[in-house]
């Protein structure tokens, strides 16, 4: 069975945000505001206006976040997103190719 960018997306956005959660040694598997940031995020995917056909967020016209929790999900990726390289390659490597 074929993964959905959605979901594909849903399971990338898991694993960044645990990974900078250990990272930042906040606690295991998540801390409150990890978990917090987490679930907004896949809110925000479930609500995607343009479904199976959207952008990346960062190059979306319609900004759907609050500029606070923009501002956290951004600096999850910039600290997970080099790492993912070394935790799955292969998950990064279809991240880089869909953009």
């Amino acid at each position: 069975m074929r993964k959905t960018r959605i979901n594909f997306e849903k399971d990338l956005l898991r694993k960044m945000v645990a990974m900078y959660c250990k990272g930042q040694k906040h606690s295991d598997p998540l801390c409150p505001d990890c978990r917090l940031i987490l679930d907004y995020a896949l809110q925000r995917l479930d609500d995607c206006q343009f479904g199976e056909n959207k952008k990346f967020c960062s190059k979306c016209t319609v900004h759907c976040y609050k500029p606070a929790m923009r501002e956290s999900i951004r600096k999850i990726m910039r600290y997970s997103g080099p790492r993912l390289l070394y935790c799955d390659p292969l998950a990064a490597l279809r991240h880089i190719l869909n953009k």
